[in-house]
Order: C-alpha cells, then sequence, then structure tokens
C-alpha cells in the first residue's frame, strides 16, 4: 500500500467511526465538565534545545511560552529501542503504556493511548507523524488528517556535509524532504510545496478553529511533527538567524567516538563526515536550531489558535519528543546510544491546576503521559500500563516515582541512571562506563576504574540485573564487573 491509499483507507475508516458514540459516554460526568488534551510531538528533539530550559542559543519563544505556563520535567527519559528508527519504540511505549520490551510484541489486544479516551467519550483527532500502524491509527482516533511518513526521503546531498563542492540548501524546496507537495499530501487541485511543520500545524489550527470550537464533546488532539529529524530543513529566514561560524561547540565534542558502541556507521551517524569536524558539528547545529525554531513558529500558530477556541483554560497542553540526538556530541550525531542527549527528553504540561513555571528534577519517564493524561481526565489507567501517572508531581506533589531509570539500544547497550550516576554497559565490545552526572553532566569522564567508585559500581550492575529481570531482558551481559573502561577506535565500514 502507498502513502496515498494509506492515508485514504485510513480516512475512510476514521469517517466510519466517527459516528460511533461509545457508550462510556453516557455513564460518565457530563462531558462538556471534562479536561480537553492537546498533545504535541516532535521527532529528535533533545533536551538541550529549550531556551528558557537548557540552552539560551537556540530560539523557542513559544515553547518557552508553555514551560512558563505549567510544569517542566528536567530529567524526564525514554526507555530505548530494539530497532534503529529509536522513534518507533518510543511512540509504541507512550500508546501503548507497555515497557521497553513488551512493547516489542504483538500489541493488537493492548488498550491504546488515544483509544481509551474515545471510549471515554472523548474526540479523538490525529494530523502528522504516528509512524505506528494503521490498525492502531485506526483504534485511536475518530478524526484523522493526512499522517505522515516515518521519515521523509532525502536527498543525496543531504549527507556526508559539508564535503567538496556541497551546494545544499535547507531552504531549497526541490529538494524534497520536509518540503512535501500538498497535491500529495491534502488531495489540493494543485501543487503547493509546504514544509511539513506549515502542514500539520495548518491540520491543527484548523481543527481547532472549525470544529473544536463548534463542539461541546471534550477532545483529545494529537499532533505529530517530524521536525527536527533531518533532514534539517527551514526557511532561509530561520537558517540565517543561526550562522554556523557563531554556534558553540558541545564541550563534549570529539572527532570521533572512542570506540564502537554498535551501529557506528548507521544512516544516522553518516550525515557528516569522518572525523568529525567542528565546522561540520556547527554547521549541523545551526540547521538543528534553524528547523527547531521553525516548528517553535508552528507550535505557536497552535496555541494561539486554542486560546481563540475559548477553551484553552480548560485544556492540558502537553509537549515532548520522542527521544533526543547527540548532533556532534560524543563524536555521534544521531540518538542511537545510551548518552543523555539522546535518551533524556523534554516533557512540560501546561493546563488548569497546574502552577505557573513549576519545575520537577525527579526521575521520570515520557511514556508516564499515558496514565498522567488519564489520571487528569479522571479515566481509568488501562491495567496493562506500566508507566506510572505523573499527575500528583505535575499537580505539586513531591513524590519519587523511580530511584533509577534503565534504557536500552537493541542487543548493543544498556543502562541505568540515578540522580547521582549513570552505568552504561556496551556486551558486545565488553566496556562499561560510569559517569558522575552530578558534577560531569556533559558525560565527559569514564570513572568506572576509580575505586573509591567500586561501590556505586557495583550497586548500579546489581540495579541493571533487577531491571533486566523485571522487564524481561534476556539479554547476557556477561562479567560487567570485568569489563573494560576503554576501547579502540573502530575503522570505518567495520561496524
Amino acid at each position: 500500500m502507498d502513502r496515498r491509499d494509506f492515508i485514504k483507507s485510513v480516512a475512510a475508516a476514521s469517517a466510519a467511526q466517527a459516528l460511533i458514540v461509545p457508550e462510556a459516554a453516557t455513564a460518565e460526568a457530563p462531558l462538556d465538565a471534562r479536561p480537553n488534551f492537546l498533545f504535541i510531538i516532535a521527532d529528535d528533539l533533545t533536551y538541550r534545545a529549550i531556551h528558557s530550559l537548557t540552552n539560551p542559543e537556540v530560539h523557542t519563544p513559544n515553547i518557552d511560552r508553555l514551560a512558563a505556563r505549567g510544569c517542566a520535567f528536567t530529567h524526564c527519559f525514554q526507555q530505548g529501542s530494539w530497532t534503529p528508527a529509536v522513534c518507533i519504540a518510543s511512540r509504541t511505549m507512550l500508546n501503548t503504556g507497555l515497557s521497553a520490551f513488551r512493547s516489542q510484541k504483538d500489541v493488537d489486544f493492548t488498550p491504546l493511548w488515544g483509544a481509551t479516551f474515545r471510549e471515554a467519550g472523548y474526540d479523538t483527532y490525529i494530523a502528522g507523524k504516528w509512524h505506528l500502524d494503521a490498525t492502531t491509527l485506526q483504534r485511536s482516533f475518530s478524526e484523522t488528517d493526512p499522517i505522515g511518513l516515518g521519515m521523509f526521503e532525502s536527498t543525496p546531498a543531504a549527507y556526508h556535509r559539508p564535503s567538496p563542492g556541497d551546494t545544499w540548501t535547507p531552504w531549497d524546496q526541490s529538494l524534497k524532504g520536509h518540503w512535501l507537495d500538498t497535491k500529495l499530501w491534502q488531495g489540493t487541485p494543485k501543487s503547493e510545496v509546504h514544509h511539513s511543520s506549515v502542514i500539520w500545524s495548518d491540520c491543527a489550527v484548523d481543527h481547532l478553529l472549525n470544529k473544536v470550537a463548534k463542539r461541546s464533546r471534550p477532545f483529545f488532539m494529537y499532533v505529530g511533527f517530524n521536525a527536527p529529524h533531518d533532514p534539517r530543513q527551514s526557511p532561509k529566514e530561520f537558517v540565517d538567524q543561526f550562522p554556523r561560524e557563531s554556534i558553540e561547540i558541545p564541550p563534549n565534542f570529539l572527532p570521533e567516538h572512542p570506540f564502537d558502541l554498535g551501529d557506528y556507521y548507521i544512516r544516522d551517524e553518516v550525515l557528516a563526515p569522518f572525523p568529525r569536524t567542528r565546522a561540520a558539528v556547527q554547521l549541523h547545529r545551526s540547521e538543528y536550531y534553524a528547523i527547531i525554531s521553525h516548528l517553535d513558529t508552528q507550535i505557536g500558530r497552535i496555541l494561539d489558535a486554542l486560546e481563540k477556541t475559548g477553551k484553552s483554560q480548560n485544556t492540558y497542553v502537553i509537549l515532548t519528543a520522542d527521544h533526543g540526538l547527540a548532533v556532534g556530541e560524543h563524536g555521534l550525531l544521531g540518538k542511537q546510544n545510551m548518552y543523555d542527549c539522546s535518551i533524556r527528553v523534554p516533557w512540560m504540561i501546561a493546563g488548569p491546576g497546574i502552577e505557573k513555571g513549576r519545575r520537577v528534577d525527579e526521575l521520570v519517564y515520557q511514556h508516564s503521559t499515558f496514565a498522567t493524561t488519564c489520571e487528569l481526565a479522571g479515566i481509568p489507567v488501562p491495567k496493562t500500563v506500566e508507566f506510572p501517572s505523573c499527575a500528583d508531581l505535575v499537580k505539586g506533589g513531591q513524590a519519587t516515582k523511580h530511584d533509577a531509570i534503565f534504557s536500552r539500544y537493541r542487543y548493543f547497550q544498556r543502562a541505568v541512571r540515578t540522580k547521582d550516576y549513570k552505568l552504561i554497559v556496551y556486551p558486545k565490545v565488553k566496556i562499561v562506563q560510569l559517569f558522575d552526572m552530578k558534577n560531569d553532566p556533559w558525560e565527559t569522564h569514564n570513572l568506572v576504574s576509580e575505586p573509591k567508585l567500586a561501590t556505586v559500581k557495583a550497586e548500579l550492575i546489581q540495579r541493571l540485573h533487577r531491571f533486566q529481570k523485571d522487564l524481561d531482558d534476556d539479554l547476557n551481559l556477561g562479567n560487567v564487573s570485568e569489563f573494560a573502561d576503554h576501547g579502540r577506535v573502530p575503522e570505518q565500514g567495520q561496524a
């Protein structure tokens, strides 16, 4: 099935299902008294790319105003991936509430996030990136606008930048990627090329102003952006805001990662030549900041439209990302790693009863969004959901949810992180890293051989094994206590 047929089949199924009024709606409290939910998710947005929270170099005034209106979690993580397309695993955990290994299995009969709200009487709607299958899409949403591909086709010139003769420019609409022909995507009579972020925000704004504003039933909106995933394209005026030569180099910059961490030459990593140069990292980060700033503008349009509906005071707005991105940290560009730049994501919630400007430093998982929104809506959380609700933290509580968090990348990497330390294990190359996260947040000094941290190391290894047992992770890590603390830089083509 090609993408046009996929969209048509989804639209037909959604139109038919929209006529069904869930029985639960007649047994619950008046629908118009329930809170609404507007969920916005970005792709490849690291927690280090929010102006007011972590990075004054990037421009995110609309995300900043959302953070100022509500609660921002400073230590929110995703639990990893069984596939190089980390977004698939992360969004599966988000929409099922299942943990990192159980969500990898068949989820055909698992209660879904959108379906749970739909069955409780909510109008459920989606536009943009979904990246799961058509069946789960149809189960979750009564209304759909165009659904984007998981990743857009990139032109060859978008790779291996910068290189001699490179003439690729982010604003060149002929290079495809995020520049989409609306004739193909929306069935318009004539060809018009628009950025994916504009298309998805157009859909969301139209739905808010022309449907949500005229209805009394509560709504659940899911807006999935492909940005800032590569190819990192945006209009020239946004790129011009971030001159390459003025972009700061991250303090953990390396020409190459010191050892093969698995999938070393995967697609994400070949977007720039080896070894990495400062100029290449500046280029990629400048274009990364530009597409984030452009994304922020589109998010602002959606927030403004919500205000115009008159329903913003009774609406929870949630913003997050499926995972982060290295963009030059540790000699890496992608997200197939266990460093905080990749497994730590923004997660903020604004809405009724939430203190303005609240910051929560507790360790949480982004996949708790399912249970959290159910509790905020007064909807029972399905028993299959494994990630706990954080509604109490959102509303001012101080309870600890997790003493540590776990993350994985395929069979190459495992990590356990507390507030103070992180242990990363690479079983294929028998290497282990230990970082002091309070004193070394950029993860630059491997302390695994420090005698004074021997007890910490042993405790984290044991905690990692407990995670494996609890989460049904059957990967044999070997004797981690005897692993090396460094490794050889791989030759190109060996991974």
